[in-house]
């Protein structure tokens, strides 16, 4: 099966990072056929010479946008650029564990039913060996329904779709942090089938700064508008959606001292 790797890259990004998950896809012992990176915007100097570097050692496809549009916008136009049904995502500042091609993608062979398929994270501050967390989420497509009616099924940079399903579902839209988890209810809504697979198959730069920073009113109003979609569209009751709402949206609003505190106890 051959398959794409989808990335986006923005100037704000740190080039030893974006280096170090580029040298994670050079070690998969199942290789990419094309790797498509999205560069959100003018990149920076040190970034571009990233990007030069490894298209040597990977088979780099870029897209380059003249204006920073967010990443909902520009992974929408990397799924239309992408050659291959299947299509893997991939951020710019994790690293993923070298059999995570090989495992994710023998998997889709193996389900034909399934249209999306995840895995559970390992979620690092630091240097990739402080890992402080994981994530694990259900694995099979009922559970993952259900769980979706209040948190994300899915760790975003783990995903590896298959591109029609999630151009039936209306593909990526702008949406400010939220960008994934409104796709997955739209592919949900759509008919297509989830699964993740139980292992840790990617390590996630993430840390409590990161965690700060998606907070305030911008965030909040983003969390009041992602749950009325859900209403609109018939994922969620008026119940449902208003509970959702009201411990969603003041999570985004608290200070960064009690934000990462409760940050802490969720992943412990």
């Amino acid at each position: 099966m051959k398959f794409s790797v989808l990335m986006s890259v923005y100037y704000k990004e740190q080039p030893e990072f974006f280096r170090l998950a580029l040298e994670s896809l050079v070690n998969q012992t199942t290789k990419a056929d094309e790797i498509i990176i999205v560069k959100d915007g003018v990149l920076t100097t040190e970034l571009d010479s990233v990007v030069d570097d490894f298209s040597g050692k990977l088979p780099i496809k870029v897209v380059a946008l003249e204006k920073n549009g967010g990443l909902g916008n520009a992974l929408r136009l990397g799924v239309e650029m992408c050659s291959y049904d299947i299509i893997a995502r991939m951020d710019t500042d994790d690293i993923c564990r070298s059999d995570r091609f090989e495992k994710q993608i023998k998997f889709l062979s193996e389900h034909i039913d399934i249209d999306i398929v995840g895995s559970w994270i390992s979620e690092f501050d630091g240097k990739p060996e402080n890992i402080y967390a994981l994530r694990r989420l259900p694995c099979e497509h009922d559970d993952l329904v259900v769980f979706a009616k209040k948190r994300n099924p899915f760790n975003h940079m783990t995903v590896v779709f298959r591109k029609q399903s999630v151009l039936n579902a209306g593909n990526y839209k702008h949406f400010m942090c939220l960008e994934d988890y409104n796709l997955w209810v739209r592919v949900i809504m759509s008919g297509a089938r989830l699964a993740n697979i139980p292992e840790e198959l990617v390590n996630v730069r993430a840390g409590l700064n990161m965690v700060s920073r998606r907070k305030g009113l911008k965030y909040a109003i983003n969390e009041y508008r992602l749950q009325k979609e859900f209403l609109d569209i018939g994922y969620l009751s008026y119940l449902e959606a208003l509970i959702n709402t009201l411990i969603r949206v003041p999570v985004r609003l608290m200070p960064s001292c009690v934000l990462k505190f409760v940050y802490r106890l969720l992943r412990r």
